[in-house]
């Protein structure tokens, strides 16, 4: 989990904007500049995680 955390840590990109349309402008910027497995592959990892947290609250709750 530790080198997962560290990986993933230095993929991270970050931004600060002055507001919300400023933030999704860049946003979009930033999508669009992935390739579409890039894309693919963020989504995919994004459920995965949901899928853990839901897996965990279902547990908790048991």
């Amino acid at each position: 989990m530790k080198s997962r955390s560290k990986e993933r840590a230095k993929r991270i990109v970050a931004h600060t904007s002055r507001g919300f349309d400023e933030a999704r402008l860049w946003d979009l910027q930033y999508w669009q500049s992935k390739t579409p497995e890039e894309r693919l592959s963020a989504l995919v990892a994004i459920r995965r995680d949901v899928e853990k947290v839901q897996q965990a609250r279902a547990k908790k709750g048991s």
